[in-house]
């Protein structure tokens, strides 16, 4: 169940008497080298690897999309916008069917998609780019609360060049109020940007409700789908979305590529962020990175053909995690929308236990309380907070993530080692003890010394 993480060779790993002591940057260098090869020996020689149970912060690549990827590596290397000869024909041939494989998904026209570094280049892009291009009459632009960081900061950026920004509050389920949403809509709206699958609850949005209601306002509609692309049925045409993210590494892919849907009729404006040789329709300059944009049509493939077997297993593997946990755990939450939702994204409360310690106590088990992008502070979530859970719940949460390649040992092995750990730790908690004992928490009037 448990693999070993001996992924380096020992001999490399010996003290490094063959390194030549050197002065200046060179020495410096050898030495920096040899301390990360002695730190990654320790931390890898002879300790198992936990189980992955994360597959919101990433997924393991796909072996069919390396298989893909492999020859553009070595044998095809061409630039892609190389037109004078074969290597950038096949490079540009190989790119253009990656970029049908990522429409296909989703149900555009492959010129309406544009390669990017990822979800959060791709929502930068579209947030900025949209607002600026129409800001002469247009300078009001509306999000949630619970959307990504890179959504809420291109907010923040955006308020900061004089932009107004509505950011709607969710409900205690975690979905936007529609009626909220449509009575914020003002003349000068140009942008809508809400987020598809919440990367940290896994509640799912009315984005077809949404875009109807947007299109009928003559405002764009942006969505954030990197937790949403390849897992669930998507159509941009049906849905009216005119702007989508997608994140390769989300979907089985390769990390450092991305794409942006932004829809050509009714044609949509923006302005790019960067300059350069005016690639992908002017809108993202650069060399495409064709072995990346191979991966993430290929992860695009694979997902559009497994979606509904990988969907039904996910479900199944997600119910068996939160039934065995429930059925032996009292006060444990599931946060978000209980149907209304992504089933291989699980949060879950643990009351009377602080979710750091039990982070800690599962050190087993890869898992998260929280986006991986933030999972350093020690601050409360603020998805949990916007929808509305209590600061000691907020605290207590763990995300589980479960993916493709989640096995149902994996889940069983999880869920006994978390019910352990959390009776352990409750049996610690002098909280827990009260409420044993029938007391109730919010009466007591507590006070500092």
């Amino acid at each position: 169940m448990l693999s070993s993480g001996r992924a380096v060779s020992s001999r490399l790993l010996r003290p490094a008497t063959w390194l030549p002591l050197r002065l200046g940057s060179e020495g410096r260098a050898a030495s920096t080298l040899h301390k990360e090869l002695i730190k990654k020996h320790e931390l890898e020689i002879d300790e198992l690897r936990p189980l992955y149970m994360d597959f919101q912060a990433t997924t393991p690549m796909d072996p069919r999309v390396l298989d893909a990827m492999l020859p553009y590596q070595v044998n095809y290397y061409g630039n892609p916008h190389s037109r004078t000869h074969a290597y950038g024909w096949e490079s540009e041939s190989a790119m253009e069917t990656a970029r049908k494989q990522v429409a296909d998904l989703i149900g555009a026209d492959p010129r309406e998609i544009i390669f990017t570094s990822g979800a959060t280049e791709s929502n930068n892009m579209a947030i900025k780019g949209v607002a600026r291009f129409y800001q002469a009459k247009k300078r009001h632009v509306i999000t949630t609360q619970t959307e990504h960081k890179c959504v809420l900061d291109s907010c923040r950026v955006l308020e900061s060049e004089g932009f107004s920004v509505t950011y709607l509050p969710v409900q205690t389920n975690g979905l936007v109020d529609l009626e909220l949403l449509e009575a914020s809509i003002r003349p000068d709206t140009s942008l809508v940007s809400v987020m598809t699958v919440n990367n940290e609850i896994g509640v799912t949005q009315p984005i077809k409700e949404i875009g109807h209601i947007c299109r009928s306002k003559g405002v764009f509609l942006h969505t954030d789908a990197a937790q949403a692309v390849g897992k669930i049925p998507l159509n941009v045409s049906t849905w009216k979305i005119d702007l989508m993210s997608i994140s390769g590494h989300k979907i089985y892919g390769p990390k450092g590529v991305g794409a942006l849907y932004v829809r050509r009729r009714p044609r949509v404006r923006m302005e790019p962020l960067q300059s350069g040789g005016g690639q992908e329709r002017g809108l993202r300059s650069g060399t495409v990175p064709t072995p990346l944009a191979v991966g993430l049509g290929a992860a695009c493939s694979i997902a559009q053909q497994e979606m509904e077997y990988d969907h039904h297993r996910v479900t199944m593997l997600a119910n068996r995690l939160v039934q065995k946990i429930m059925a032996e755990l009292p006060d444990v939450l599931m946060n978000g929308h209980a149907e209304q939702r992504y089933p291989g994204c699980v949060n879950l409360s643990f009351a009377y236990v602080e979710g750091e310690s039990l982070l800690m106590a599962l050190k087993d088990v890869a898992l998260s309380s929280g986006s991986a992008c933030t999972s350093a502070s020690l601050e409360p979530s603020y998805v949990l907070r916007a929808i509305g859970a209590d600061e000691d719940l907020a605290h207590s949460s763990i995300r589980f993530g479960i993916g493709r390649f989640t096995t149902e040992d994996e889940v069983d092995y999880t869920a006994e080692k978390c019910i352990q750990q959390v009776r352990r730790l409750r049996e610690m908690s002098p909280l827990w003890e009260m409420v044993q004992e029938g007391i109730d928490l919010k009466s007591i009037k507590w006070t500092q010394h």
